[in-house]
């Protein structure tokens, strides 16, 4: 299944300058990389995205990606189960949630102390792009309760991979009580980079695909042997999902 906007973020951009030479390209490939750039292509054709047009979608998508996924949990969650008081935010720290609230104390003695902002640092102070909460659930600091952390990344590269394992191992090591789902969420076309942050040791528990249908008909058509093989080692594993599944994994946690 594809996420509902994907349509609306994935598409054609003009292009200077490419591996392939092309006058437009998609606008989730690495313009330097062939492969790339070919998934991608066949990923708009599954998409039914029309060829040889410019596409009206965001020329910076980053931003749009983390509000079309707040926005789209927050409707899904609230039609699936209305009884439950869901919060789905951008631009909220962890340290306003109940696993969390600790940290505010922290966070002022490590003001007040410069030998323990150099020991201990300030990189606890996460905020993750999605955040989901439940306000009905009675906790012990009264402040809700963080049940999913969603880092949202348009494309996949190396420094994106090591950032979203450092927050997400600081969440762990610095929670008290229930661990969050953490997640991330993509439209990365190269399997090789999708397995970089799919593949770990459980920082993060699962990435979805907002295109996960189109990207499997491209690989299928459009794949070296490198590809195909990340591709049926990440979704075989179940470590790259469905964006569909998340409202799923979401809902019944």
């Amino acid at each position: 299944m594809n996420a509902r906007f994907a349509q609306a973020l994935l598409g054609w951009k003009p292009s200077k300058k490419n591996k392939l030479g092309w006058a437009l390209v998609p606008n989730s490939a690495d313009s330097d990389n062939a492969g790339s750039l070919k998934l991608a292509a066949g990923m708009l054709d599954a998409l039914e995205v029309q060829q040889g047009t410019r596409s009206a979608v965001p020329g910076s998508p980053g931003k749009p990606l983390e509000d079309a996924v707040r926005g789209d949990l927050e409707q899904q969650l609230r039609e699936l189960h209305p009884d439950r008081s869901w919060r789905v935010e951008r631009g909220v720290k962890i340290a306003q949630f109940d696993q969390y609230v600790h940290l505010n104390e922290l966070h002022q003695l490590v003001k007040s102390n410069p030998d323990l902002r150099i020991t201990i640092g300030t990189d606890y102070l996460i905020e993750p792009d999605v955040t989901v909460a439940l306000d009905q659930l009675k906790t012990a600091s009264d402040r809700p309760l963080l049940h999913a952390a969603i880092s949202c990344k348009w494309t996949i590269r190396s420094d994106r991979v090591q950032n979203i394992r450092h927050e997400f191992l600081q969440m762990i090591r610095h929670r008290r009580g229930r661990q969050p789902h953490l997640v991330t969420v993509t439209a990365e076309p190269l399997p090789t980079r999708l397995a970089a942050i799919a593949r770990g040791t459980g920082e993060v528990d699962a990435v979805y695909h907002i295109a996960y249908d189109a990207l499997a008909a491209s690989v299928a058509a459009n794949a070296n042997t490198e590809q195909s093989e990340a591709w049926h080692e990440v979704t075989g594993q179940r470590r790259l999902l469905d964006y569909g599944l998340l409202l799923e994994t979401l809902a019944s946690g």
